[in-house]
């Protein structure tokens, strides 16, 4: 029987800290660009200021206030979300921690998934992260439609690595890796 990992204090509190602000990136994305999107915003204020109607500015203006706090909190999380992946690389490389290589011919299906999970979030993560970075720093304003148009995929790329995530812990569960999940809570 293969010996279980042991996850220490600050790999599990790297693990958490990203399961929180993964999702609420996720909603605030999603809010952002569909349910409270700038057009849509308007196009309500505008059906109802009818009797009084607003200029195209004013009402540009109420959007954005609208949406300012939930951006905030984007930006926040992203934030967080960066620092706690670098840390998690550097913990990774001081410690020598690896993941399957889901690329070798004689790697087992549960490891491939692993692996390839693996590598599908560090590759999300630092796509993301770098084209949030230069949205929000204006870096490769030349390239700026498609950095904005590659980080809003991240709406698609979270709910996919969810459910690599969660059929991963359910095969784990179910073999030589059972209470993984408690260890990842509570610690060994």
């Amino acid at each position: 029987m293969e010996k279980q990992k042991k996850f220490s204090v600050l790999h599990r509190v790297l693990h958490w800290v990203m399961a929180i602000a993964m999702p609420v990136l996720f909603i605030t994305g999603f809010l952002r660009m569909y349910w409270m999107n700038k057009n849509g915003i308007v196009s309500i204020i505008q059906s109802k200021t009818e009797t009084t109607p607003l200029s195209k500015d004013q009402m540009v203006s109420i959007t954005k206030a609208i949406r300012e706090p939930m951006w905030q909190w984007h930006e926040l999380f992203a934030h967080i979300m960066i620092i706690a992946f670098v840390i998690r690389i550097l913990y990774m490389l001081v410690k020598g921690i690896r993941f399957p290589n889901p690329f070798k011919s004689n790697t087992s299906f549960k490891e491939r998934l692993q692996g390839l999970s693996y590598v599908y979030f560090y590759v999300f993560v630092f796509i993301s992260a770098f084209t949030g970075i230069c949205i929000e720093k204006g870096f490769l304003e030349q390239w700026k439609d498609g950095i904005e148009t590659v980080h809003k995929w991240g709406i698609y790329w979270f709910p996919i690595f969810i459910v690599l995530h969660m059929v991963g812990l359910i095969i784990a569960e179910h073999s030589n890796k059972k209470g993984i999940v408690s260890k990842m809570i509570g610690g060994d």
